[in-house]
């Protein structure tokens, strides 16, 4: 009797011990995650002091200016437009189609063990590469020149390993029965994948795609790299207009709102800094609200799939 009960208060100093360190880990972890948020609202809440005045119609409809009372953000935000319009026309059908493929056709084997391995790495490589990788590719040898084009497809080549391991967990996670039953009615392969797998998947395809989206848009490195102007004073062309063909505007110079911030944050004026402050709201916003329509959409689109 005194042996089980020294080992039962050995038990019970041990787990009274685990317990305390639990305790101790647990509140690390509410300091670790309380100073973060508190820093996060600092610097939100200085941003939206010194950038909400500066928000206003002109804002949005002037150009960039030597004078920061008259400086706007209309020539950054037409060209991240553009620049994100390529993006998505790229990045979107060629990483769904990519990974519907590897999931549902190429044959399990070291070749696609190798591609796979490669698409996932790629997902963590520095932004700055895809940059370079970019100058030398579509610049240089495609001769796409410093162009809306140029931007859009170096951004749809970062974020399409995104697109792509997001599709394939959307595609993994529909029960193996809903294929199974399609087959055994007769359907064909293409027929399962378009009648089935990618209507139930698509809430977590659209997920990835806008996050993708929404990471692309607040890129800076790539767009440097390949040549994007800091100052600029006039619009893509227009189709139609003064004789501008359909596709002119994808060979235009351009800048983007990232490229705008940081012209404004490196000049030593206190009123540009205003600039830069409210610049950067506006795209913090539109990043947080692409982020929050995403989240809507997947609650949105489970909630209407039925099994």
């Amino acid at each position: 009797m005194s042996t089980q009960r020294t080992r039962s208060d050995e038990l019970r100093a041990i787990i009274k011990s685990h317990k305390r360190w639990d305790l101790m880990f647990g509140l690390v972890g509410m300091l670790a995650i309380a100073l973060a948020i508190l820093t996060l609202a600092a610097l939100f809440s200085q941003m939206v002091i010194e950038g909400a005045p500066r928000i206003t119609t002109e804002f949005f409809t002037n150009f960039p200016s030597r004078r920061a009372g008259q400086a706007g953000i209309l020539s950054a935000w037409v060209g991240s437009f553009f620049v994100m319009l390529v993006t998505a026309l790229f990045a979107i059908p060629v990483g769904i189609a990519s990974a519907i493929y590897l999931e549902e056709y190429a044959r399990k084997n070291w070749f696609t063990d190798v591609i796979e391995i490669n698409i996932s790495n790629l997902a963590g490589v520095p932004s700055i590469v895809y940059g370079l990788l970019a100058l030398g590719l579509f610049v240089y040898t495609f001769g796409l020149g410093q162009s809306i084009l140029s931007a859009g497809l170096t951004l749809g080549l970062l974020i399409l390993p995104i697109v792509i391991v997001t599709t394939r967990e959307a595609l993994r996670s529909i029960p193996q029965v809903i294929r199974e039953g399609a087959y055994a009615c007769g359907a064909t392969k293409w027929q399962v994948v378009s009648d089935h797998l990618l209507p139930y998947s698509t809430p977590g395809i659209l997920t990835g795609v806008i996050i993708g989206l929404s990471r692309a848009i607040g890129e800076t490195a790539p767009i440097i790299t390949i040549g994007a102007l800091t100052f600029i004073a006039f619009l893509p062309p227009v189709p139609g207009v003064e004789g501008a063909g359909m596709f002119d505007w994808l060979f235009s110079p351009f800048t983007v709102m990232p490229i705008q911030i940081f012209n404004w944050t490196s000049r030593p004026d206190p009123a540009f800094q205003a600039n830069a402050a409210a610049a950067s709201l506006v795209l913090v916003v539109l990043t947080l609200g692409m982020n929050a329509l995403a989240i809507w959409l997947r609650f949105r689109l489970r909630k209407n799939i039925k099994w």
